[in-house]
């Protein structure tokens, strides 16, 4: 069974199709497609019509680019940039009507979970008791467990770029003070998460997302060019370090800083303040940086399932039904 998924973010749009005929995705190509949406959205977080455009056209280019590779019809979600648009509903009527591809929103703790069963899959039973981190440009993820699909699961609006342009707006490097109001904001938000996690006590911490590979880059983890299997871990005091040397930086400066390339580099501060505060707020003092995250959740989900229905319905926020075993769209307890 060949599979597509199709990721719209904040920064790029991302397809990977995949050989899911067994217990594990095995990819068969990727690729991306960089819009930069976070740059054009305005103060009230609405997509231009411009930019939906730009969307529509990449969604279309994606869906021929996977017929070429044996899948028709990607598995198409979008993140917080477009779950949090107030013209969200037009956004997806458009790329349906423009490129013929279902776009769906996924909620942020749907996100977590299929986020955290990818970590947990890679990281294996060995890593007991797990909490995930997961920075976006729009939001930030954190879930933690026991066995295979986390316990608590939340998502906060602690996103690089909707940090980036809320608190640094024109600033470039920004103030002390504006550095400052993220951590502020961002101890705000992620209070009772960090209580929680906290309490739970986690052997293992994991990372995932592309914030957090550069970052672990920036601190001495391997290129990715060595590939996925060699260890890759952040500390909190590495990172730390890195700090006052990111503030310092302009955006053009921070895209010559080993790992952060320069579509990211306006919002590494940001990232780097968030992914140091909650590590500090949960008492985590290393990192290990995974490889899998949100795409590979929803591969492994519909290998575990052994097809897409349960996709569809998580998408349209359908009940599971009765007696069904689909944890993933059961609410899960909070805390």
């Amino acid at each position: 069974m060949r599979m597509g998924v199709l990721d719209i973010g904040s920064t790029t749009v991302r397809l990977v199709v995949a050989d899911a005929g067994g217990a594990l995705p095995l990819p068969v190509h990727t690729a991306k497609r960089r819009l930069r949406l976070a740059d054009h959205v305005g103060p009230d977080r609405e997509l231009p019509p411009e930019q939906v455009a730009r969307i529509v056209d990449a969604v279309v280019a994606a869906r021929a680019e996977g017929a070429l590779w044996g899948v028709d019809q990607p598995l198409a979600f979008a993140t917080a940039i477009v779950r949090d648009a107030p013209n969200r509903d037009e956004v997806l009527r458009a790329v349906r009507a423009g490129s013929g591809v279902a776009l769906h929103t996924l909620s942020g703790e749907t996100e977590a979970e299929l986020t955290f069963l990818a970590a947990r899959r890679w990281m294996g039973w060995q890593a007991g008791p797990l909490v995930m981190l997961d920075i976006g440009g729009g939001s930030l993820e954190v879930a933690f467990g026991r066995s295979r699909m986390p316990d608590y699961a939340v998502s906060l609006p602690l996103g690089a770029g909707l940090l980036t342009r809320d608190f640094f707006g024109d600033q470039d490097p920004p103030s002390r003070r504006a550095c400052k109001a993220v951590r502020r904001h961002a101890r705000h938000q992620l209070r009772d998460a960090a209580t929680r996690i906290r309490w739970e006590g986690p052997r293992t911490a994991v990372a995932t997302s592309r914030t957090f590979q550069q970052l672990g880059r920036l601190c001495g983890a391997p290129p990715g060019r060595f590939g996925p299997f060699v260890p890759r871990h952040l500390s909190a005091a590495d990172l730390r370090l890195a700090l006052p040397r990111l503030r310092r930086l302009t955006t053009a400066e921070r895209a010559g800083l080993p790992g952060i390339s320069p579509a990211r580099s306006w919002q590494s501060l940001a990232g780097a303040l968030v992914a140091h505060t909650a590590m500090a707020l949960m008492n985590i003092d290393r990192l290990t940086i995974c490889p899998w995250g949100l795409r590979d959740g929803v591969l492994l989900r519909c290998i575990e399932e052994g097809n897409t229905e349960w996709w569809f319905r998580t998408a349209r926020g359908e009940d599971p039904p009765s007696g069904a075993e689909t944890p993933a769209l059961q609410l899960l307890p909070r805390g």
